[in-house]
């Protein structure tokens, strides 16, 4: 633990708000894991043409739907649920390490494997610093030895646990958050304005409920991801010649 977390220590407070606060705090944009470097396959949807700039608000809401619920909540989500729990199980290090590959092994596009890994090391890093929670750091060392991939998902349940974010606030928190990232790289890329871009992520807030709530109860055999078609446009932007974004 750093000095500035030593001399405001957090630790003695408990509470719906301070679960409110860390939960904002963890899923801000602006939280230094990189997660701004992704477009979340939008860039190659767009060159390829089945995205136009601007693009119809409609399609966009329905495409951010279909991958929350078959891409990011049953991987990502279903990840962090897990590796959330490990932090009261007995066998923490090795469980989460199982939740850990798991997810790696449901990534098939290269690129998502090794952006997920460098948020996750870039998470630790900081909350590492911000946080200093013992079972956080142990984990930590596994992740910097090459032991365990540190994907982001993993490396987030662990540090809310710590920090006693409940398991279905953390989902939440961590999908809506990809909505904010996937719709800010929407605005970026000029798919959609900011007016637009706040309308959908109002629009899927249904969604991202239902989704951390059956992600919430997950089992390590649960993490799966289905969305071939990302998958393939992932794939290609990896060729690409001109990018803008990581993914």
């Amino acid at each position: 633990m750093n000095r500035l977390s030593a001399a405001f220590p957090c630790s003695s407070l408990d509470g719906e708000l301070v679960q409110l606060l860390s939960t904002l705090q963890l899923g801000d944009t602006a939280f230094p894991s990189g997660r701004y470097t992704l477009s979340h396959g939008l860039e190659e949807l767009m060159h390829t043409g089945y995205l136009l700039a601007p693009s119809d608000p409609v399609r966009l809401v329905g495409l951010l739907v279909d991958v929350l619920r078959h891409g990011v909540a049953p991987s990502d989500g279903a990840a962090l649920a897990c590796a959330h729990e490990a932090l009261n199980r007995e066998d923490m290090f090795e469980y989460a390490l199982r939740v850990d590959n798991r997810l790696t092994s449901v990534k098939l596009a290269r690129e998502g494997r090794e952006a997920s890994a460098r948020t996750g090391r870039a998470l630790l890093a900081t909350a590492t610093e911000a946080f200093g929670d013992a079972s956080v750091l142990g984990y930590g060392a596994l992740v910097r030895s090459g032991s365990a991939p540190g994907n982001h998902a993993v490396i987030l349940g662990l540090v809310s646990a710590a920090l006693g974010v409940r398991r279905e606030r953390a989902v939440a928190g961590d999908l809506f958050s990809f909505c904010m990232s996937w719709s800010a790289a929407a605005v970026r890329l000029g798919i959609t304005d900011h007016r637009t871009a706040q309308v959908l992520l109002h629009r899927v807030k249904p969604t991202v409920v239902s989704a951390a709530r059956r992600a919430s109860t997950a089992s390590v055999s649960d993490i799966r991801s289905s969305t071939p078609f990302l998958d393939l446009m992932s794939m290609r932007h990896e060729q690409s010649e001109l990018r803008i974004f990581a993914t």
